[in-house]
């Protein structure tokens, strides 16, 4: 099945109806389920935080290097996290931390390619984000997306093809009604209305003629029509998107900012039967690139995502989906072991760490290390590859796992990297 023009999706897209996921449930349809799920969320640290002032503080190194933060003590033996932390802090046991992660992209787009696929850029292939991985292995039900991004999608769905990209969903903002791209219908058009008057299909009927015979993946349309339909008019996928529902002391607990909201609604999303969801808030709104005042911005960044994670950590145990869902924190790089003059410190490669959970992840622990200025990983450390076969491992993958593509041969899920001992 050859891929649709971009031109033909612009074309189908532009109906007027509101109804883009029409397109998104073409694209998505496979024949045949996973046998083996578990869902997954990867939340993107954009910017990349200071793994030092995080979860890897060296509070003997020189004042140059350590900063201003000091470590705390967590509820899990031997493990110290920022005192910026303290609600993780009462929850480590339900994580684990990866110290020593490490490579030698220091570039912004490179690095979140490298990170959110698991294999280095190549000129020749492209490669797919994690969330397009699992959408290609474990669809979900007619009624509900496969994998949804919060915010846009920075990677896309590589060599598996367009059908495996994600339903985009706007940021979460407390107090505002929500809306998702081809779950909310555009012009005041209301759901009453459609149904009452069968509007909708009469409408996708005359704008589709014509197109049945421009492409394989074309044909069929009005079968994905009535899916798109379908999931509009579905209680379950709109409650899942619908933030009102939540009783205002839960959207307290996950805190009323972008990124607390956000994680809410992924775990809105869990909840509902979503497999994969990426929580990605760009540096506009959520920036830990922080090459000058490295403390002051971090002591606003920091309560916003100590909250957020340990609600999603509290939500998911207690209605019982830690063990069924994967979950990871991380950005794409570290930054610098000495502070610079303007108070900030610059990209560092060389080491960073990532926070996982869920699945099979025992909490509690680390595993790695770096030297005493957490400029390098003791040992060999671990690299992005490691921590994408560890993290599609923990969902039911295996990282060797060979895929079609569109360059005329198998490509093998992670080319260079192997699961971390001692992680599960």
């Amino acid at each position: 099945m050859r891929p649709i023009a971009r031109r033909q999706f612009l074309k189908v897209g532009a109906l007027g109806t509101g109804l883009t996921l029409a397109n998104y449930l073409r694209i998505h349809a496979t024949e045949t389920p996973a046998s083996k799920k578990r869902s997954a969320i990867f939340i993107f640290l954009e910017g990349a935080p200071s793994h030092q002032d995080t979860f890897d503080l060296k509070p003997h190194a020189p004042l140059e290097v350590r900063g201003e933060f000091q470590s705390i003590t967590t509820n899990a033996t031997g493990v110290k996290i920022c005192e910026h932390l303290p609600l993780l802090a009462k929850r480590a046991d339900k994580f684990a931390v990866i110290r020593g992660i490490t490579h030698n992209v220091a570039d912004h787009g490179l690095a979140k390619k490298y990170l959110l696929t698991g294999n280095k850029a190549s000129q020749t292939i492209s490669y797919p984000e994690y969330g397009s991985i699992v959408s290609h292995e474990y669809p979900s039900e007619a009624e509900l997306p496969t994998y949804v991004s919060i915010d846009e999608s920075f990677v896309g769905p590589g060599y598996l093809g367009s059908r495996y990209s994600p339903l985009t969903a706007d940021k979460p903002k407390h107090g505002v009604p929500y809306s998702v791209r081809g779950v909310s219908l555009e012009d005041g058009l209301t759901v009453e209305k459609y149904k009452s008057q069968k509007k909708l299909l009469d409408d996708l009927d005359v704008a589709f003629r014509g197109f049945e015979d421009l492409d394989d993946q074309v044909r069929g349309m009005d079968r994905f029509s009535q899916a798109a339909y379908n999931i509009i008019i579905s209680p379950r996928t709109r409650a899942a998107f619908d933030l009102s529902k939540e009783k205002p002391e839960e959207s307290e607990r996950f805190g009323k900012h972008e990124f607390g909201q956000s994680l809410l609604l992924a775990a809105r999303l869990i909840e509902a039967g979503v497999h994969f969801v990426t929580v990605r808030l760009r540096p506009a709104e959520f920036d830990f690139d922080t090459h000058s005042d490295n403390f002051p911005r971090l002591r606003t960044l920091l309560p916003p995502l100590d909250r957020g994670l340990a609600a999603l950590l509290d939500r998911l145990k207690e209605r019982s989906l830690l063990s069924s869902t994967a979950i990871m924190a991380a950005g794409e790089f570290g930054r610098t072991p000495k502070i610079n003059k303007d108070g900030g410190r610059d990209h560092w490669a060389r080491a960073m760490c990532a926070l996982v959970a869920g699945g099979d992840v025992q909490g509690g622990k680390v595993v790695g290390e770096t030297d005493r200025t957490a400029a390098e990983p003791v040992s060999a450390g671990f690299s992005p590859d490691d921590l994408a076969a560890s993290f599609f491992a923990n969902i039911g993958i295996p990282p060797d796992t060979e895929f079609p593509s569109n360059i005329g041969r198998p490509i093998t899920l992670v080319r260079d990297g192997s699961p971390i001992r001692g992680l599960f």
